[in-house]
This record gives C-alpha cells, sequence and structure tokens, in this order.
C-alpha cells in the first residue's frame, strides 16, 4: 500500500516561477523557516516569501555568508544540520524566543559528496539531509503552528534507491550517488509520517537545476551525465533556480492543498506514480510514499537522534 498520487490540476506546471504560485495569497504576517535558504533553490525560496510579506528565519552553517547572501530579506541564525547539539541549541533558542512557525522548508542539503562520517560515524548524506531535519522539526514542534505546513525537499534522485535497512550508513560498498539517493528516498518518506502524526506536511521534487548543490560533481561529469547543451548553457529540461523553488513554495502555501498531506510533489502539482526510470520525467517511485517504510524510518531516526 502507498499514498494515492494524482494530479490535482493546480493551473501551475514546470516553467511556474515561485513569484507567480504566490499571486493572490495574503503571507502577511506568517513565519517560515527555510534550510539552505542562502544559496540556490533556498534562496530563490527566501525571496519570494520575503517579498509576499513573511518573515523569513534561514539557518546556516556559515552564517558570515548567509547573512551577506540573504540582506536583509531574512534572518539567519547558525545552525549545523550534521551535529544534533547544534541542532537542540537552535531549537531551543527559537523555543524560547516565542517564534510560531506557520512554514519549514526543509532544503538545505549535500549531493554526491565523496565518504564523510559526522557525528557518532554517521553517513554525511543521511545524517545532513535526513536525520539533522528529522531531529530539528521534531524539536521544533512545540512552535509549530496548527495549520503550519513543512516541506521536505526530496528529488527524483531518489528513483536509484530506497532504504538501505542493513546498511543505512554505508558501513560498506559506499556510492556517494545512493548514499544521495537513499537520503532523497528518506526525505519523501518523513513527509508521509510526519503526516500522518498530524503535522501537514508534503515532500517535494524540484526539478534538475544547475546550483551549488552540485559542487561535488565535477564539470567533466556533468558534462557526461548530459546537464549542458551544446551552447554551454544547462541541457533541456532544466529549470532555473525560480522555477525549482516554486514546487516547494506552491506546497507551503497552496490552498488547494488543504485537507491533504503526506504527497510527493513535482512541477507544483502533486506527482503522479512513476511509469518509468527517466528521472527528468519524474513521478515517484512506490518506496518513497509507502507508509509502512515511513513508520519504520520514523522508528529509526527517533532512535539514532533520540528525538521524535
Amino acid at each position: 500500500m502507498t499514498v494515492k498520487q494524482h494530479r490535482i490540476g493546480s493551473g501551475f506546471g514546470a516553467h511556474s516561477t515561485a513569484a507567480e504560485v504566490l499571486r493572490g495569497i495574503d503571507l502577511t504576517g506568517r513565519t517560515a523557516l527555510v534550510t539552505g535558504g542562502y544559496s540556490g533553490l533556498g534562496l530563490e525560496t527566501t525571496r519570494a516569501l520575503a517579498s509576499a510579506g513573511v518573515r523569513v528565519i534561514v539557518p546556516a552553517r556559515r552564517a558570515a555568508v548567509a547573512e551577506e547572501a540573504v540582506g536583509d530579506l531574512a534572518e539567519v541564525r547558525e545552525l549545523d544540520l550534521a551535529d544534533l547539539a547544534s541542532v537542540r541549541t537552535f531549537a531551543s533558542r527559537l523555543l524560547d524566543d516565542g517564534t510560531a512557525l506557520d512554514i519549514v522548508i526543509a532544503g538545505a542539503g549535500i549531493m554526491a559528496c565523496p565518504e564523510t562520517r559526522v557525528g557518532p560515524g554517521w553517513e554525511a548524506h543521511f545524517a545532513v539531509n535526513h536525520l539533522g531535519h528529522f531531529a530539528l522539526v521534531n524539536r521544533l514542534r512545540p512552535a509549530l503552528t496548527a495549520d503550519a505546513r513543512v516541506v521536505p525537499v526530496a528529488s527524483s534522485g531518489h528513483f536509484l534507491s530506497g532504504l538501505r535497512w542493513a546498511d543505512p550508513q554505508f558501513r560498506t560498498g559506499y556510492d556517494r550517488w545512493l548514499a544521495y539517493a537513499q537520503s532523497k528516498t528518506a526525505n519523501a518518506l518523513f513527509a508521509v509520517q510526519l503526516d500522518a502524526l498530524g503535522i501537514r506536511s508534503f515532500a517535494v521534487h524540484p526539478g534538475s537545476i544547475l546550483t551549488p548543490l552540485q559542487r561535488h560533481v565535477p564539470r567533466e561529469e556533468q558534462i557526461a551525465q548530459g546537464w549542458f547543451g551544446p551552447d554551454g548553457g544547462p541541457a533541456a529540461g532544466f529549470k532555473t533556480p525560480e522555477q525549482g523553488a516554486a514546487t516547494a513554495v506552491w506546497a507551503a502555501t497552496s490552498p488547494l492543498l488543504d485537507g491533504i498531506g503526506g504527497r510527493y510533489c513535482q512541477d507544483c502539482d502533486v506527482a503522479e506514480p512513476a511509469t518509468t526510470d527517466d528521472m527528468l520525467i519524474g513521478g515517484v517511485k512506490p518506496w518513497a510514499v509507502d507508509p509502512g517504510g515511513a513508520a519504520r524510518l520514523w522508528d529509526l531516526s527517533a532512535d539514532l537522534t533520540g528525538v521524535g
């Protein structure tokens, strides 16, 4: 059994921008937390929400870099998602402030990095992309408003791997692409279970976009993957950062999603089940919207982090 995945006819699509999906939506007085909100898609998300009157809080491991990037668009606070003590301190300070959160967009992440161990020896993709956000959102649950939405940013990269239950930390056979893929499946499953527990959540695939996320992928490998067209620009089917930020912003704000949740979204709509292995076409694989797998991952994540 999987989450029911069917388009709802949002009126938007792959070429819609974050600013376009926000037109006509009053967000005055709302507060959003956007991890990764100072670079790439996250920065475009911050810009769009701030332009709509949202108070945006941007957690950042490199606070000075973040402050320079966002300027007066957002408030920057220090956070290292790879460090559970940092997560605890960040959450405690925000709760002490009495901040109420209407939106959490969990967009910070790493992709295809060399084998790296953080915390108690956790594989870095799983730790940063999933476990750090799992601990952060759970510690911030008292700050979430009654109609808050949490939006983990997943990826069609989940096509390459479900959860490696026997070895989620890649103790053997490390593969940087499979490690990234597992973490993106985890992002999607996190949304499924969080929603089942009563906190409205949607996972989103932003599309294929060239951003600093690809910093660990050599240029020659990107060319071999077909990410660039003959003119040296992004290949056909790739989005601009403004378009790439749109689905997360849509999932966080669209009134069309009132009353439904736990869905995996792409191109500013609920995604259909994947019928091919073409990640540019997208859709969602069954292992990324499996309630049983979502509950199992929740228990594993709670055991590892001591939260949730």
